[in-house]
């Protein structure tokens, strides 16, 4: 069985996380890498279905709050919210059955729409889980929920978490590139090309997308799960427009065609959000770079010039800009090797004069 390079690459990548966590720092391992594994493994839902489903969602990132706020919710034992105080291994399966529901209902609901009408209709889903998670106070209010404690297995040790979310990831990664060979994938993409063609075939179009949706709802439940783990408390706010957009332009940097520029575009995306105002140099320039465009509040205008820069270059984003490369390296090792196989003209004059008889005539 041949290896190709990018097979070979996410090989290399899975065994550098593993022993990441043995040299890198505490800092870099807790607040850069499982921040980045977690986001990645949301946005994985995103490139999910727009890649192999033709559908660009805005509802992602609430399906990821849905599964953090029920975790809470029955978590928690004081505070707001239902303060039900059960075990954390419990809360797992309901989240994700909830992540899951919800998920399903609101592909139903928006299974029908296509292009520019459908993220806007997942927009809308974004905007109203926002505002009942903070209007509701039964289940959270604006002032949000803390104290929410992770299961005992991870409490005092966040590289668990981190190789959690990195099994989790490798697991989601093979799973959706599995789907995509299984005749479900098959017939999802077809949807994706020609959902008119698909059903005059007789295939269910709305049941396609349904399910998509449903399966990448669950995926996004799982990242909320872990993000409410990690961070242990959670709040309207996190779940608001900036967020969910957040979510999308991740998805986008990475490559929304490329299953793997998730996790590209979650690396880049924290990165930026940590290491900018730490740039060598950017103090010394009067502190009008430093206090003016790279403070915490301008975060996102970085965040656009980086997303502007990759677009111009790559439009296809970042694991789009690498497989080009892996693309022009294999075809520039083709062209070498077809050259060496390839006859000289003095062989082939040589040949040629072997074969003529004489009198002239072949």
């Amino acid at each position: 069985m041949k290896i190709n390079s990018r097979t070979t690459t996410v090989i290399v990548i899975g065994i550098a996380l593993l022993v990441l966590p043995l040299v890198g720092s505490d800092f870099f391992i807790d607040f850069v890498m499982t921040r980045t594994l977690m986001l990645g493994l949301a946005a994985s839902s995103v490139v999910f279905l727009s890649a192999y489903g033709g559908m660009n969602s805005l509802a992602q990132w609430l399906v990821f709050g849905v599964a953090g706020f029920t975790v809470g919710n029955i978590v928690a034992e004081s505070g707001r919210g239902m303060k039900l105080g059960w075990e954390p291994w419990v809360a797992v399966p309901i989240a994700l059955v909830v992540a899951t529901l919800l998920a399903l209902v609101l592909g139903a609901l928006s299974a029908r729409s296509s292009g520019i009408y459908f993220l806007m209709l997942t927009l809308v889903y974004a905007v109203i889980g926002f505002y009942f998670f903070g209007q509701v106070t039964t289940f959270s209010g604006f002032g949000g929920m803390t104290g929410i404690d992770a299961p005992e297995f991870f409490q005092g040790e966040p590289k668990r978490i981190y190789y959690a979310a990195a099994l989790l990831s490798a697991v989601v990664y093979v799973a959706f590139r599995g789907i995509a060979r299984t005749p479900f994938g098959m017939a999802l993409q077809g949807v994706r090309d020609d959902p008119v063609r698909m059903a005059s075939l007789g295939f269910n179009v709305q049941m396609h997308r349904t399910l998509a949706f449903a399966l990448a709802g669950f995926v996004a439940g799982l990242a909320g799960i872990l993000n409410i783990w990690w961070n242990g408390q959670i709040d309207p706010t996190s779940i608001a427009i900036g967020p969910t957009l957040d979510l999308f332009i991740i998805a986008v940097i990475g490559g929304i065609m490329h299953l793997e520029g998730a996790w590209l575009g979650a690396f880049v995306f924290v990165s930026a959000s940590i290491y900018t105002r730490d740039i060598p140099g950017i103090g010394r320039i009067g502190g009008v770079l430093e206090d003016r465009i790279f403070a915490e509040e301008r975060f996102n205008t970085i965040i656009g010039l980086i997303l502007l820069t990759i677009m111009l270059v790559s439009p296809d984003g970042l694991a789009g800009l690498a497989s080009r490369f892996r693309s022009g390296k294999s075809s520039a090792a083709d062209g070498a090797a077809a050259e060496t196989a390839a006859p000289s003209p003095s062989t082939t004059d040589s040949s040629q004069q072997q074969q003529t008889i004489p009198g002239g005539q072949l």
